[in-house]
């Protein structure tokens, strides 16, 4: 059995159910953030580093924190560490701040006793995650500012500025170009049955955001992102980036390869990728190696396969896996660079396309009256 899912049926066999003032009050307060965590490792690692003992630093990291939700969570590690419980185990009590890869990487800290080293690269780790978030959301928004904008304009233009030229068309309604009849028509929809219309917008929005909650839901978008032409190779380099850097650092670190394939689940939730580390995890399981489970899977690029293989030859396979997801990353910064640079014409042709469709629909009939004046 992994050392998470020992760790975690220990705890929950030990811990009492929380009550409900203090679901409330979790509730209430909110739940510690990415940011609150990031401070915590921070801060800790610099202080473990300097020699300070780990029941000291965290009775020092606590005096410094502000949101109460990660204060109760500091006071609950420092009263299991108090108990005698290992930091890991304390850590392993709180799976929705920490995750398997933290504290699997913080237990074979604690047996090597290099918890401060490890806490430092949970850190670059953490920031380096970020990073990437940040370069993704920075290549989409522009593109989806674009096209909110876009809609906002036809949708003003058709509620605010058709109806005020329907009279005006209404003598030459037979000789009026197909797209001013049609914008005209969808004008008076608009105008006529906005309510309905935004009765039925918000409901089939609430349906779509909970059947992709399901698991149908959620098998197809995974479906999707793994088999739609451009978009399936950024999140396989994504996923690639995300899985590998976890494998390095954990194997690096002395964590087993069942329990660092466990961490990876967590990391990457696409279901196809999660088949794809079951497979490496059976292989291994069955002594057939850990390169085999790459080499048999069609979306792992041919030069993952190569290094892995030739990692795991030559006894270097950590620092390989560590060497790949750099070199990926590297790689998913110029593509969504030249993503975005390519996005970004596209789409104000596009809007060019839709403000030059309404103005000739509003011109071209203007020009027949005045010829027929």
């Amino acid at each position: 059995m992994p050392i998470e899912l020992a760790i975690q049926a220990e705890s929950s066999a030990a811990e009492p159910k929380p009550s409900l003032w203090t679901q409330l009050n979790a509730f209430l307060v909110g739940k510690p953030t990415s940011k609150d965590r990031m401070f915590f490792t921070e801060q800790l690692s610099l202080l473990l580093e300097t020699g300070t003992a780990l029941l000291t630093a965290l009775q020092s990291i606590r005096k410094q924190i502000t949101n109460p939700a990660m204060a109760e969570l500091v006071d609950d590690l420092i009263d299991s560490v108090t108990g005698g419980s290992s930091f890991s185990h304390a850590l392993s009590k709180h799976p929705g701040l920490f995750s398997t890869t933290y504290v699997n990487l913080v237990a074979a800290a604690e047996t090597g006793g290099f918890m401060d080293r490890i806490l430092d690269e949970l850190v670059r780790m953490e920031e380096k995650r970020d990073e990437l978030r940040r370069t993704v959301a920075g290549a989409l928004s522009y593109p989806g500012f674009l096209l909110v904008f876009s809609v906002a304009v036809v949708i003003f233009v058709l509620v605010a500025v058709f109806p005020k030229f329907a009279d005006l068309f209404e003598g030459i309604q037979d000789e009026l170009p197909g797209t001013t009849v049609f914008l005209m028509g969808v004008s008076r929809v608009l105008l006529d049955h906005w309510l309905a219309l935004l009765v039925g917008l918000v409901s089939v929005v609430a349906i779509l955001v909970w059947w992709l909650r399901t698991e149908t839901g959620i098998a197809f978008i995974d479906k999707v992102k793994m088999r739609t032409p451009v978009l399936k190779d950024i999140f396989i380099q994504v996923y690639l980036i995300q899985s590998l850097r976890v494998m390095g650092l954990s194997m690096a670190n002395g964590v087993s390869v069942p329990d660092t394939l466990v961490s990876c689940r967590e990391v990457v939730s696409n279901k196809s990728f999660q088949v794809f580390l079951d497979r490496v995890e059976q292989n291994v399981s069955e002594g057939a190696g850990f390169a085999i489970g790459f080499n048999e899977t069609d979306f792992i690029p041919a030069t993952v396969k190569q290094m892995i293989s030739t990692g795991e030859e030559s006894g270097n396979l950590p620092k390989v896996l560590g060497r790949i997801s750099e070199y990926y990353e590297r790689e998913l910064h110029k593509r969504l660079a030249t993503f975005a640079r390519a996005i970004e014409p596209i789409m104000l042709v596009f809007m060019g396309g839709v403000v030059g469709l309404i103005v000739s629909s509003l011109i071209l009939p203007i020009f027949k009256l005045s010829q027929s004046v």
